[in-house]
């Protein structure tokens, strides 16, 4: 049977978002996980310990615990040694924020690939909020689950951060990927085939994460390799500023719905191949803030 080893760098996610995290992927059936933490600097130390808590009392040993800034390319170079330690067969690539739904069961997904001599997986983000667009906190107190405390999904990254909204979900050992998964140069996924990414990003916390992301890339404690992640930071600040701290969920543009992990939008396949067909990065330039 095809499996995958799941290949994640996770950074301080809310420990209850681990445990999602974690169930989600054994359901879909992957066993192997290799994890490697990385935490910068303003992460205090019980909450590295309950994140690593979190791996014990699921079975997984992390295959290491870094420290210090998160340079942008930080991840791809830790991605890239725990790739060295999966070895052969397929990878599941997949941030802490990320649920992956697809098509049919992922072994499906795999023996399709396999027959048509595809190298890659594809996979489209679908942004998840809250019902009044708030930057909600996910804790176990509440006893909801995402789906219930993240209801709408739609399309954020790309129609108002300007974001590369396309991911690499699957890819065989020896293909290489570019940083944040978005790209396998050279190996295109099946457009007609793609993975709805349900990007659990706009909680509690993330305006604080955004605002030192920025901070941080501008004045070079943090190294970037271009100015995309930073200036896609800035367009979500100012948005959620113009709306009073939260995403407007009435916009149009936006296409928010209610969706749910247990099953993908009917429209989906029509939808994912339109976005990963078109999307293009903003011209040189182009620095307007989200509105």
């Amino acid at each position: 049977m095809l499996k995958p080893t799941l290949i994640a760098v996770i950074g301080p996610v809310e420990p209850p978002l681990l445990t999602a995290w974690i169930g989600h992927y054994r359901l879909l059936g992957v066993e192997r996980f290799l994890l490697a933490f990385h935490f910068p600097e303003h992460v205090p130390n019980l909450l590295r310990h309950e994140l690593q808590a979190v791996c014990r009392r699921s079975g997984i040993t992390p295959s290491g615990t870094s420290g210090g800034p998160w340079h942008e390319h930080t991840n791809t170079g830790i991605r890239d040694a725990l790739r060295q330690q999966a070895q052969h067969g397929w990878h599941l690539f997949a941030d802490a924020d990320e649920f992956q739904q697809y098509p049919a069961p992922l072994r499906d997904v795999l023996a399709q690939a396999e027959r048509t001599r595809r190298t890659v997986v594809g996979g489209l983000l679908l942004d998840r909020v809250a019902a009044n667009g708030h930057l909600t906190v996910f804790s176990q107190e509440s006893g909801l689950d995402l789906d219930a405390v993240y209801p709408l999904g739609g399309h954020l990254t790309h129609r108002l951060l300007h974001g590369d909204p396309r991911k690499i979900v699957l890819a065989r050992h020896d293909i290489p990927l570019d940083s944040g998964n978005h790209r396998a140069p050279g190996h295109h996924p099946d457009p007609n085939r793609l993975c709805a990414v349900h990007h659990f990003k706009w909680r509690a916390g993330v305006v604080d994460d955004l605002r030192r992301r920025v901070h941080h890339f501008a004045s070079g404690l943090w190294r970037e390799q271009s100015p995309a992640v930073r200036e896609e930071a800035g367009r979500f600040l100012t948005h959620v500023d113009r709306h009073q701290g939260r995403v407007n969920v009435s916009d149009p543009r936006l296409a928010f719905r209610r969706v749910s992990l247990e099953r993908m939008p009917h429209s989906w396949p029509a939808e994912a191949r339109a976005v990963h067909t078109t999307w293009q990065p903003p011209a040189p330039g182009n620095r307007q803030g989200g509105q």
